[in-house]
């Protein structure tokens, strides 16, 4: 069940609430019994295993075969001032 936050709009008392998706939203401050309303934040999220990272789908050098490099590039020559 998920653990919504709430805060009281005239005695700014917060707290969580465990509630069912399909229950109503809280109306009444527990204390004061005062308007409250929905408090959202901002959720943490982790990704685990392979395909999130850019070098999960690039092509790995083994042993055997030398890493491709990308050849440098050629200085440009200076231009002489009249």
């Amino acid at each position: 069940m998920p653990t919504y936050q709430y805060a009281c709009n005239a005695c700014n008392h917060e707290f969580e609430a465990l509630q069912s998706f399909s229950d109503a939203s809280l109306t009444e401050c527990p204390q004061c019994k005062g308007e409250i309303r929905k408090v959202y934040s901002a959720v943490g999220v982790v990704f685990k295993g392979t395909g999130f990272y850019r070098t999960d789908s690039a092509t790995k050098a083994t042993a055997s075969e030398p890493a491709k490099t990308t050849p440098a590039a050629a200085p440009t020559p200076a231009v002489a001032a009249d």
